[in-house]
């Protein structure tokens, strides 16, 4: 076992590349164009939303086909408190988008976190379906007409708000899951919840709190994202479509690690946008996504992170591949 000066000078190694990884982000917009710019903000936002995703679906056991609901839930808060009406300005949104999203998600962990498998991921995602029924027919939301929001056109502005929402995502959860007793606790039921609970760690209560948390974050995003799109309806912020692509980026990148959503975020996200651009429509997205996760599946069980674990394991890596073939 690693004694605990080992320990600390890994913390302040991994640390210190997160900063230096940081600022060259923070360089970014200096030195790509308007579009390119928007594709990368794109891409912090869907990091942002597979992290938060992981922490259910990675660290806690538990897949949710739900989430989607917690983004819509940011995006409808912030752009009911934007109107001409009340018109609190955008910063000041973001508290209460937080809030009420973890306000539904310990309402509706509560009882749904004591089910397990697909009763779980079943309840979820008819939470999701109901939220958007509700959103179709709800005057507050607009309807399916949809809410606009008083528009802003400053990408600058945009991708430093996707960034910091981002980074302090990642820094956050990592931080929690990796030296507190909450992340130890989170773990332990993943691996194995009876034992778990035999050691007297609540499990329910962690669970909730793992939903919370994930929930909190994805309306941060959801909040950001009706902002910089200017206008949102119930198909665009509650959609299962959403959801679909964070367990996608999920799994691609890595389950249960900390930088595997990131990646597997950057990686879907830009073939989208790279496919998109070059034929004009999505058709083929589906069929080369299909190939992508069908070759990591086989090749990279545990997510692209797996590539930088080490060069013995990518060594291994590429000798299984060539075995393969």
């Amino acid at each position: 076992m690693a004694s605990n000066p080992d320990k600390v000078r890994d913390y302040l190694f991994r640390l210190a590349a997160v900063v230096v990884g940081l600022i060259a982000l923070a360089f970014v917009p200096a030195f790509i164009d308007p579009y390119s710019l928007r594709i990368v903000t794109g891409a912090l936002m869907w990091a942002g939303l597979a992290c938060a995703w992981n922490i259910v679906g990675g660290y806690a056991g538990y897949i949710s086909f739900g989430h989607s609901a917690f983004f819509g839930i940011g995006a409808y808060t912030t752009a009911i408190l934007m109107q001409s009406g009340i018109g609190m300005p955008f910063l000041a949104t973001l508290v209460p988008s937080v809030i009420v999203a973890m306000i539904v998600a310990v309402i509706i962990g509560g009882p749904t976190m004591r089910l397990r498998g697909a009763y779980f991921a079943i309840a979820t995602w008819a939470f999701s379906e109901m939220l958007i029924q509700l959103a179709t027919v709800l005057d507050v939301t607009g309807g399916t007409g949809g809410l606009s929001v008083p528009a802003y056109l400053n990408e600058f502005f945009f991708y430093y708000t996707m960034l910091a929402a981002a980074a302090a995502s990642f820094l956050g959860v990592w931080y929690l899951i990796e030296y507190t007793r909450f992340g130890f606790r989170l773990k332990a039921l993943r691996d194995h919840e009876p034992a778990a609970e035999a050691m007297g760690i609540r499990t329910n209560l962690v669970k909730v709190q793992a939903f919370a948390l994930s929930a909190a974050i994805t309306a941060l995003f959801g909040s950001v994202f009706a902002y910089w799109t200017t206008f949102i309806d119930p198909q665009s912020v509650l959609g299962p479509d959403i959801t679909d692509q964070m367990v996608v980026m999920v799994l691609l990148g890595g389950l249960g690690t900390i930088w595997g959503p990131a990646l597997g975020a950057v990686v879907l996200w830009t073939t989208n946008r790279y496919i998109w651009s070059t034929f004009g429509d999505t058709v083929v997205y589906l069929p080369i996504l299909g190939l992508i996760i069908a070759m990591v599946v086989l090749f990279l069980p545990n997510g692209l992170i797996s590539l930088f674990v080490g060069r013995r394991r990518g060594r291994e890596l590429i000798s299984r591949i060539l075995r393969k073939f």
